[in-house]
């Protein structure tokens, strides 16, 4: 086992098998996608405001162009990310690590003027901290919080190790980041969808100010998480957690996709129009249970409901951003499908949580035909992940409709030259303004 902050820095490139190298690649590609898709959400627009108003500085924001602070740049692209539900996850976290990690990465990197190749290590690291902190968290806490909370101290060793802070001060940095951690419940925001989400941009903001802290002198208790639980470090060096993320194939909560899946599957099995529908049953773990919003004021609702998604899919054979907002929210048959979805929940499915997300969908058809479906799992988990060109065209299905085919298409090329070239090589195309 590799100490913790020993690891943080003595972590290199060429040390690194080259399945971590290309996934680190792929995932990069994956959040970054997300982040464009995100930008034109109501929740990415006002923070993005709130963050060059109040948060003053030289660093152009997340394809903004406008300037603010490294803290507030963090805190919005965080933010812009977590506004669309599309972003790399991993089941044991109950959450996502890239989400608040990229952002303070990508900001300390920019500060140091660090090479493409010290972005990718920092990130690398950031995985394999924030996987740890995560399990470390959810086993000695008993409340379920964000991804924010754990993912500050992630986003924490990422800056520490580009900022090329020495141990003592990193411990600090994690410390400090730990403390100040936002510890905001994730169920509350399962209950009421709002644009707090999952704490990314929090977690992002806190992780960075903390590295940043600690290289000026301050001081904090050294991390619980990091330090205190030496069963969830024991494989750190030898276990590559970056391996092990899901994906998304659709911009909503995890734990709709599974019925989303099963839903699908027997609609194209039996060839079932939606106008033959009378109801869906779906049975499933609690959590997606309490995904309750059956028909959706605003984006954040729609993404966190498991009825609309599920109707969406039946209607759309797909979800997409532009199914989540809007007009959308108003269709008449997704609403129909919608109310006429019942939730239950399944002791199943229970056990299975978190580390498998499993639902069993059933479509009782108008003419008294009931078509059950299988137990199902969401697509692309990290034991039947996504192909490299699967998740390629992810990325562009997000980022071409918001910033242009080209321009994505320099961000992917940029992202494959990142190692060997300057980190500007994908930075000049990251903080540039998007054009109408």
């Amino acid at each position: 086992m590799a100490n913790p902050i020993t690891f943080i820095h003595a972590l290199t490139w060429d040390s690194l098998s080259d399945a971590v190298k290309t996934q680190a690649e792929l995932n990069l590609l994956d959040v970054l996608g997300v982040g464009a898709g995100g930008f034109p959400t109501p929740t990415s627009q006002i923070i993005r405001d709130h963050a060059h108003e109040d948060f003053g500085g030289t660093i152009p924001l997340l394809f903004d162009g406008r300037m603010a602070s490294p803290l507030g740049g963090a805190l919005a692209a965080g933010m812009m990310i977590d506004s669309l539900d599309g972003h790399d996850g991993f089941n044991p976290a109950k959450g996502h690590i890239a989400a608040p990690m990229v952002p303070a990465a990508l900001m300390a990197a920019h500060v140091a003027n660090a090479s493409g190749r010290a972005f990718l290590e920092a990130v690398v690291v950031g995985y394999e901290i924030g996987a740890r902190t995560a399990m470390a968290q959810h086993a000695t806490c008993p409340d379920y919080h964000t991804s924010g909370s754990w993912g500050a101290v992630a986003a924490a060793a990422a800056a520490s190790r580009l900022m090329g802070l020495d141990a003592d001060t990193t411990r600090h940095a994690l410390g400090i980041a730990e403390y100040h951690a936002p510890r905001s419940q994730m169920m509350r925001c399962i209950d009421f969808p709002t644009m707090v989400k999952d704490g990314a941009g929090w977690g992002a903001m806190t992780g960075l100010s903390a590295a940043r802290l600690a290289a000026k002198g301050f001081t904090g208790a050294p991390a619980i998480t990091v330090e205190d639980a030496p069963d969830f470090w024991a494989d750190l060096g030898e276990r590559w957690y970056i391996l092990e993320q899901y994906y998304k194939p659709y911009p909503v909560c995890r734990w709709a996709q599974a019925p989303m899946e099963g839903a699908m599957a027997l609609q194209q099995t039996h060839d079932v129009g939606t106008s033959d529908i009378e109801s869906i049953e779906i049975h499933t773990f609690l959590e997606s249970v309490r995904l309750a919003t059956k028909r959706p004021r605003n984006g954040e609702e729609a993404q966190y409901s498991t009825s609309f998604p599920v109707a969406a899919a039946l209607v759309h054979q797909d979800v997409r951003p532009e199914h989540l907002e809007g007009a959308a929210l108003q269709d008449a048959e997704v609403l129909r499908l919608s109310d006429a979805t019942e939730v239950i929940e399944s002791d199943f499915a229970n056990e299975k949580f978190p580390a498998q997300r499993f639902a069993r969908t059933t479509l009782r058809l108008k003419n008294g035909t009931k078509l059950e479906g299988a137990w199902m799992e969401p697509k692309w988990d990290h034991t039947k992940p996504p192909t490299a060109q699967e998740l390629r065209d992810k990325f562009h299905g997000l980022a071409d409709p918001v910033i242009g085919a080209e321009r994505a298409m320099h961000i992917e090329n940029g992202l494959r030259e990142l190692a060997n070239g300057p980190l500007s090589t994908l930075t000049d195309h990251l903080f540039t303004p998007i054009k109408s």
